[in-house]
Order: C-alpha cells, then structure tokens, then sequence
C-alpha cells in the first residue's frame, strides 16, 4: 500500500492548515526523487525545509484542510471512526493519526499510485475488503481500520510493524524482519505515532 501524499494534500497545505498540539510549529516539506512532495511537523529527515512557519494549533485537533474551495473538519468524521474503532478493538487515536498522515483528512485524496480516500486504501487492498466506494468516508474508514486490525493481528500487537506493513506492504516487513530500511516508511511510522500520542494527549 502506497503512502505518498498526493498532490491534493500539496493544495491544502498551500491552502490552509491548522494543526495539533498546544503551540505554534512550522510545517517541513520536501520534494523526493519520484517528485512525490512530503510534509511534516516534525521533520526527521535533513531533506525537509521550512515551508510554513508559525502555523496555529488547537489542543482540541480541530485541524481545517481547505481544499478546492472545500472545507473539511476531522469532528464530521469522529462518529464513524469511533464506531469502526470500537468494532474492530483498535485505538481511536491510531485510527485518527492515520488519517491526518495519509490524507489530511481529505476524503477525496488520491496518491500517484492509486491509493485514494481518507485512509489511502490501494485499489487491491479495497476490492479485498469488498470497498464500493473508496470515496465514502464511512466505507473507507471501515476498510482501513479492518486492515490496521488485521495488521496488528499479524505483527502481534506491534504497532511500529503494522504501520510499516501498512505504508510498505507485509512482504517488506517480513523480509526485513522489522520496519524496511527505507526512509519514507522510517519517517512514516515515526510520523503517525507522534500523531497518535498527540491525538492521545488531547
């Protein structure tokens, strides 16, 4: 499963975001050999440069994307990833840190490879998991909790595999015997658990 940002989520950094926690941060970008644009709070690659500085954040995560003149707050989402949340046994904050790093709460998002919803679902992984609309977030979210389930399952309750696996496919994982030695996924895992404790601390 792909976890490159789309371009979509470029126009609604440029557009508006307000992020989560109790101060102010600059957003990192970075534009990678694919020519695939990453963003980030917290930077832990040399390669991210300050794109935003002194973005707003609000303690209770009421992050804004603007996108296409359409604005979309992570709250209209909470009901359905609480539900999925609680019907599959997986952490709410999991489940939400997962969606701000794959789609920024973008229920439209699209990667370059095809990944497409809030929680990026690949066109396999969705027919697998009977998806008919990846676009509807109910659907997708549904889906993509299910497979974080599944994850966990297979990587024993080990948070840091299942979201490598995630970003990078169960074969890499289970060749490498850990998280793959490859820097997006690296920076992945990193990303969504620091997303997660904040998630968890507000």
């Amino acid at each position: 499963m792909s976890r490159k940002i789309s371009l979509l989520i470029l126009l609604a950094v440029a557009g508006s975001l307000i992020w989560c926690a109790g101060a102010s941060a600059d957003i990192y970008r970075y534009e990678d050999s694919d020519g695939v644009v990453h963003f980030t709070d917290a930077p832990t690659d040399k390669r991210f440069k300050v794109y935003l500085r002194d973005i707003k954040r609000d303690r209770k995560l009421r992050t804004t994307f603007r996108l296409a003149g359409c604005i979309r707050d992570p709250r209209e989402f909470e009901p359905i990833i609480d539900q999925c949340a609680l019907e599959f046994g997986v952490d709410k904050s999991l489940v939400k840190a997962v969606i701000h790093a794959e789609s920024g709460y973008n229920p439209n998002a699209v990667s370059r490879k095809g990944a497409s919803g809030l929680m990026q679902l690949m066109p396999q992984t969705a027919r697998d998991l009977k998806v008919g609309n990846s676009f509807d977030p109910r659907e997708n979210i549904r889906a993509g909790v299910r497979y974080l389930r599944f994850l966990l399952d297979t990587f024993r309750g080990d948070v840091s595999l299942a979201l490598a696996a995630y970003n990078a496919g169960m074969a890499k994982v289970a060749r490498y015997g850990g998280v793959p030695p490859y820097q997006e996924t690296r920076t992945y895992v990193d990303r969504v658990l620091s997303y997660q404790k904040s998630y968890q601390n507000n």
